[in-house]
């Protein structure tokens, strides 16, 4: 007996690659949006990590033992040496920026009452994707212009040691 190999009617035949080049753009899409999506958790997560650094720094700084309360008013050395822990990593002004883009105009250091200390970073993520730039939009398919840019905010409160 001889085995015989099926066949496609001769209407079927192509149809896997339009079905292929309907479903690629929209798989392509899918999995460049989860990088990216990925890559904004990993640049919060730094985000987070450098304000509790910089908040381990000002909270074992900042009390005024004379005062016996946290002095950020009269000490604007340390509130700058905290927001280069929070940009650098060290006190100094120096190296690359723990995220790109970052400067210590992105970072606010303030007391919270009279024994904690406050950390924000607020960082605006820019997806590599689409427009490639913080100010660029989407759009064409939709009726509204979707806007790139994506507000992260990174906050620690530390009690002063």
């Amino acid at each position: 007996m001889r085995l015989h190999a099926l066949k496609q009617p001769k209407d079927q035949q192509g149809m896997a690659l339009v079905e292929f080049t309907i479903a690629l753009p929209l798989l392509l899409l899918l999995l460049l949006a989860l990088g990216e999506f990925g890559r904004m958790l990993f640049q919060y997560n730094t985000l987070l990590q450098a304000s509790r650094d910089a908040g381990r720094y000002v909270a074992s700084q900042a009390w005024n033992s004379t005062l016996g309360a946290v002095d950020l008013t009269t000490n604007t050395t340390l509130v700058t040496q905290t927001k280069n822990v929070a940009v650098y990593g060290v006190p100094a002004n120096t190296g690359t920026p723990v995220v790109s883009g970052l400067t210590t105009g992105n970072v606010a250091v303030a007391a919270v009452g009279t024994d904690h200390v406050r950390v924000t970073i607020t960082y605006t993520f820019c997806p590599v994707i689409g427009a490639g730039a913080c100010t660029g939009s989407i759009t064409g398919l939709f009726a509204n212009t979707i806007a790139l840019s994506i507000p992260l905010v990174a906050t620690t409160v530390m009690r002063v040691l």
